[in-house]
């Protein structure tokens, strides 16, 4: 893929206006103020492509970019309290009508703060995704908050920890350095083969 080819499609607040799917996509899941926007603004090369909000939680659609011959697909951040019972439901819906209709979902990158242990929202997430047999990897955002030493033990223990779950690959990234972008755009083009 080309990642220098891309823009923002749209973004769909009700399960309703979902556009039927008729090329690849790559979905980006994760909690509220993971960094899943400067993700893929590192990926596309752009700053501000995906919305960086200020405001953990905000983000209560499911965003379209068009990216080359494909879709990034960012789903509404997870586990933010400030979000009223109604939105939340909302979102639910809205999320599970993405994954019940039938979909050229090619694979879903999973974002977790590699600081921290996954919450009891991301192991709900990494459940729902192994209940629904939806393929997926794990970007653990944020690795340049952590010293050198540290990240080789934290890739082998959220592998330990995601393995169950049926997770393909576990990519250590940072949108700020760079760290793991490469890496992430190789795999994502790899899905798109024929023998993928």
């Amino acid at each position: 893929m080309n990642y220098n080819h891309s823009e923002f499609q749209a973004s769909y607040g009700l399960s309703s206006q979902l556009p039927e799917s008729d090329r690849p996509e790559f979905v980006f899941s994760g909690r509220s103020n993971v960094g899943k926007s400067s993700l893929i603004n590192k990926l596309c090369n752009r700053k501000n492509l995906a919305r960086v909000s200020s405001t953990p939680g905000k983000t209560a659609t499911i965003n379209f970019y068009r990216v080359d011959s494909a879709y990034f697909v960012d789903l509404p951040g997870y586990g933010y309290a400030k979000v009223s019972n109604a939105d939340r439901d909302r979102w639910d819906r809205l999320i599970n009508s993405y994954f019940e209709n039938p979909r050229q979902l090619t694979v879903l990158v999973q974002l977790l703060d590699c600081r921290h242990l996954p919450s009891a929202d991301d192991t709900q997430m990494l459940e729902y995704l192994h209940y629904h047999k939806i393929p997926f990897v794990v970007a653990l955002t944020k690795a340049d908050k952590l010293k050198k030493s540290e990240l080789d033990a934290k890739m082998e223990s959220f592998r330990e920890l995601c393995a169950p779950f049926g997770c393909r690959r576990v990519f250590l990234t940072s949108a700020e350095k760079g760290t793991g972008v490469e890496e992430l755009r190789a795999y994502l083009d790899s899905c798109l083969t024929p023998e993928a």
